[in-house]
């Protein structure tokens, strides 16, 4: 029988934005590699490192070790094909919500192509809309509606638990039948959007974020691939071109 591939594993990275607590780090750390995953990335931590994260990572100081600390979300996701937020509740910014293992089935489908991600948000606020807006899709765990809230190291272990029992059970998943655009390469195009609809005069440059929010979350229910999203910023500087060429726009605007 076929074993199962390990790098699919390696292309699983767990993002833990805003952490407050460094013991959460290195417990999330130790929940990581009891399921095999070794890729963890840091956005904006109070505090790393530090010695009660090495603590409560016990055996896994090397996941630590290999941590890799960002400044925002949209750096640490910049080379991944696809990244899923984990939240208790249901938001609107992300249209497509999946269970724990639909989301293992989606993500190691996606990790045979490069990496992808699942990104938690801060114990007390969770994932903002900001940091949801940067995710393809939502991630909730089933838990009691009457108290739902999961310890980020316990959420951590559940869907590391859903990941390695999907990765356990077949040796092979179906190939994207696209090669889909990197997280660097979709906010270039929604910077590109929303320069080009500011020049149209579409939106207010003042204050675009409602009507970028309702984009986002249009584009979201679809996976762009990277020839996609060629096409659509040739068309935003076909129109750009063609509003400057009607002397509406300098040249250099």
């Amino acid at each position: 029988m076929t074993q199962p591939n390990p790098q699919l594993l390696a292309n699983i990275r767990i993002v833990l934005a805003r952490t407050s607590h460094p013991g959460n780090i290195g417990a999330a750390a130790r929940a990581m590699k009891t399921m095999g995953l070794t890729d963890l990335v840091l956005v904006d931590p109070a505090v790393f490192p530090n010695s009660q994260a090495d603590a409560m990572a016990s055996g896994a100081v090397d996941v630590l070790a290999g941590a890799r600390v960002y400044p925002t979300l949209a750096e640490a996701l910049a080379d991944t094909r696809l990244a899923l937020g984990v939240s208790a509740r249901r938001r609107d910014i992300v249209a497509e919500v999946l269970t724990p293992p639909e989301a293992s089935a989606r993500l190691l489908g996606e990790a045979q192509a490069g990496p992808v991600a699942l990104v938690f948000g801060n114990e007390t606020s969770g994932l903002s809309n900001e940091e949801l807006s940067l995710c393809q899709g939502l991630v909730t765990i089933p838990a009691n509606p009457e108290y739902s809230s999961l310890n980020l190291a316990a959420a951590v272990q559940v869907l590391c638990y859903e990941i390695r029992q999907a990765w356990l059970g077949r040796a092979s998943w179906p190939q994207p039948g696209f090669e889909s655009a990197t997280g660097e390469e979709i906010e270039n195009l929604y910077t590109h959007l929303e320069t080009a609809l500011a020049e149209l005069e579409f939106l207010n440059p003042g204050s675009p974020g409602k009507l970028m929010l309702k984009l986002r979350r249009l584009f979201s229910r679809t996976r762009l691939a990277k020839e996609e999203v060629n096409i659509l910023r040739g068309i935003l500087t076909a129109a750009q071109v063609a509003k400057r060429a009607a002397g509406t726009v300098p040249r250099n605007g």
